[in-house]
């Protein structure tokens, strides 16, 4: 995805090899009109895998889950990082690393909100070591529900993520896919045409 590119190189800042801040657009302030035009993007490359549920994370992956799963009319549901005092024990959880922040946060999702036949889409801001859409993909097993796709905003291939996902059987759609952050400059991995 071009614009979205363009945004990173232009509002993106690396903080060092691995880690890069797109707080200015998309996990602290949203770019409200790019969010559209990444929902928009998803919702085509997955129209024909009869998705009935988006899935994210709270919180960075809510803009653009919302604007994905507006767009294919399904609800939107985020696992939540924290109990809530109205959520009760009926629920799916699963253990989730942070590579940025460090920790390790168990997530929840209410097992009314997940069926048995549900066609899930997984979508998150970063793909770095995949433990965030592997856990989120443990939850959607756990209700007997399929995994259609995970969908990435910004992927960084120099990481193990994606080969994880992929190793374990799931689609993965990357709209950027950061090559390397080497010497504070943001490289893309250029994808070879299909011949």
């Amino acid at each position: 995805m071009e614009q979205l590119k363009r945004v990173i190189l232009e509002n993106g800042s690396v903080v060092s090899d691995g880690v890069l801040k797109v707080d200015s657009f998309l996990n602290h302030q949203i770019d409200t009109n790019l969010m559209i035009k990444v929902g928009k993007e998803f919702a085509s490359r997955f129209k024909q895998s009869n998705i009935t549920k988006v899935l994210t994370l709270e919180s960075s992956g809510i803009a653009p889950s919302f604007m994905a799963a507006q767009d294919l009319g399904v609800p939107l549901i985020f696992a939540r990082k924290r109990k809530s005092l109205t959520m009760n024990n009926d629920v799916y959880t699963s253990t989730v690393y942070s590579y940025t922040k460090e920790t390790s946060n168990e997530i929840a999702v209410s097992k009314s909100f997940l069926s048995l036949g549900d066609n899930v889409l997984i979508i998150d801001d970063f793909l770095a070591n995949g433990q965030a859409a592997l856990g989120l993909a443990n939850i959607v097993e756990q209700a007997g529900a399929n995994v259609s796709g995970i969908g990435i905003v910004i992927e960084k291939s120099f990481q193990e993520g994606r080969s994880k996902l992929e190793q374990a059987g799931y689609r993965v759609e990357s709209l950027a896919r950061i090559q390397s952050l080497d010497n504070g400059k943001v490289s893309f991995l250029e994808e070879k045409a299909l011949v």
